[in-house]
């Protein structure tokens, strides 16, 4: 019976200990998720800054998954190159060693630190502070649970049978090396297993041997998870990054496995202790694999890439398809390209209010992860149609011509403007309300969700006029904006009504609210920008401040 006991305790404290993870995951992504995108993006134009990039998202996040299946979606949305995205996959493997490296010291005491302080964060503040609460709570849970473990592990393999069981396995190498993948990608985490297989050395349960085996299966469990999860299925270049990842894990496992005789004992002489020397082993692995792997990206890219072909009819998101170089030397063509692939902006806007809308009703994440990737895409568009009509030369071009120009930059700029203030802002209301655990009330979300509806309907409305140029058209767009400035007056002045009657979830939910009406009336306000004004603008009917009188 007290061996059952333990046995549970054990189970419970690896359930703390992974709910810590996630946490501090989700409280990095929540608080830094943007800038962590962004840094990544930036970084990915060199493989020794994306190698740094991957080390050091992996360490923010505790996870070379969490960074895995975010870098997934770049790959996959085909605004990143593979050779670089393998570069930062190889630099989380060498962050997540980083990780247990930190966590192999005694650093216990902190942890009712740091939960006291993210729980101070959590209650007393909003926002990023809010967030950042998190990720203190959950590296205290993450240290306090860690110290639980390996405190009621000690009594359970001191009893009689365990420690002989456990040495029986250092003759069954490929088999602790499986159980450790296993129980990695059931885990979710190297950092876990690595953890324990440095308690079992330390304590002396297992040979060092045994210990080698576990690291290096945990290392191979890691890189399952976004093989599992993060392609899609449907295209091959979403199972590009992660079959890479695998792979190179596996080539580095195999190597080992042939080495091992050797590895094994010189494992031994990394450190004072057989703890010690595994977490050293686990960090010089994952460098030598950086090294050996990081000269040969392109090949290794172009080998993945023949592997996993793209279907000759479909492109991947977020990668232009209709952009010919070739057209650029004829200005009315190239333009008429750059304007079929600004529509796709148009329909990207209209994605990403349509996942907006099920976001502010829903208390699931979904909505609001497949949102945030379509902002990566109307990036990648953006970015594509800005470099393709800036490149048209100027000398081959009519006054149309430079005209037309400036209308599908405009077009492009205002999209991607209004793709950001929803992942950036009105995202944000929408995770802030799931993190409080708050709904609307019945007449603020059906609101927010009709003001919703009405800008996909005027995304429509732009896309027409971006095409046909019609000037009623455009008249009828410029009125919605007055049309939005007096609904964000009407719907604060019924906010404020439900707010003098009581009612608890407007209470709960207005500063939402009044930043979700705000930011709604600021997306329109860019649709009108992009399609009308050029417009109007040509055909004089523009005053610098307003539309002028039509009768």
């Amino acid at each position: 019976m007290d061996t059952t006991v333990v046995i549970l305790e054990l189970a419970g404290f690896a359930a703390l200990l992974l709910w810590g993870v996630h946490m501090v995951q989700t409280g990095v992504q929540r608080t830094f998720g943007p800038k962590l995108r962004h840094f990544l993006a930036g970084a990915l134009r060199n493989r020794i800054r994306a190698f740094a990039a991957g080390a050091a998202v992996t360490v923010a996040l505790q996870s070379s998954t969490a960074t895995a299946l975010m870098l997934t979606a770049f790959s996959a949305g085909g605004l990143v190159e593979l050779a670089p995205a393998l570069a930062v996959m190889l630099g989380a493997n060498v962050g997540s060693s980083l990780v247990v490296q930190a966590l192999s010291f005694d650093v216990t005491v902190l942890a009712p630190i740091l939960v006291l302080a993210g729980v101070t964060l959590f209650r007393r503040w909003e926002d990023r502070p809010h967030d950042f609460g998190r990720v203190l709570i959950g590296l205290g849970l993450v240290l306090m649970s860690l110290h639980q473990f390996l405190a009621l592990l000690e009594p359970l393999v001191a009893r009689p049978g365990v420690s002989e069981a456990l040495r029986v396995l250092e003759d069954y190498t490929p088999l602790v090396v499986a159980a450790a993948a296993l129980l990695t990608w059931a885990a979710h985490s190297s950092v876990v297993t690595v953890l324990l297989a440095m308690s079992l050395a330390a304590k002396g349960v297992v040979g060092i041997e045994t210990g080698v085996a576990l690291v290096l299966g945990a290392n191979l469990g890691s890189a399952i998870n976004p093989l599992l999860e993060g392609g899609s299925g449907a295209d091959p270049a979403s199972r590009r990054l992660p079959l890479g990842n695998f792979l190179n894990r596996l080539a580095g496992l195999s190597v080992a496995m042939v080495a091992f005789a050797w590895a094994a004992p010189y494992a031994a002489r990394l450190g004072p202790d057989p703890g010690r020397a595994l977490a050293n082993f686990h960090t010089l692995f994952n460098l030598v694999l950086a090294l050996a792997f990081l000269p040969f990206l392109r090949p290794y890219a172009d080998l993945i890439r023949r592997l996993l072909p793209s279907p000759a009819a479909e492109a991947r998101p977020g990668s232009p398809i209709y952009l010919d170089p070739q057209a650029r030397e004829t200005p009315s063509v190239a333009l008429a390209l750059a304007t079929r692939e600004a529509l796709r902006m148009a329909d990207t806007v209209e994605g990403m209010l349509a996942g907006l809308r099920e976001a502010l009703q829903s208390d699931k994440r979904g909505p609001i992860t497949r949102t945030q990737q379509l902002d990566d895409v109307l990036d990648g568009l953006n970015s594509a149609i800005k470099g393709y009509v800036l490149a048209i030369p100027s000398d081959l071009q009519q006054p149309a011509d430079a005209a037309r120009q400036t209308e599908v930059l405009m077009f492009a700029i205002n999209l991607e403007h209004a793709g950001d203030l929803i992942a950036r802002d009105l995202l944000s209301v929408a995770e802030r309300r799931q993190s409080r655990g708050v709904s609307f009330s019945a007449e603020g979300e059906a609101e927010l969700v009709g003001l919703v509806d009405r800008l996909i309907a005027n995304v429509r409305l732009a896309a027409s006029l971006f095409l046909n140029r019609d000037p009623a058209t455009a008249r009828a767009l410029v009125a919605e904006k007055e049309a939005f400035r007096a609904i964000e007056a009407e719907g604060v002045a019924a906010h404020f009504q439900r707010l003098r009657a009581g009612d608890p979830r407007t209470v709960e939910t207005s500063s939402l609210h009044l930043d979700a009406l705000r930011d709604l009336k600021r997306i329109n306000s860019h649709l009108v920008e992009a399609a009308a004004y050029p417009i109007l603008r040509t055909g004089g009917e523009l005053l610098p401040s307003r539309l002028k009188g039509i009768g």
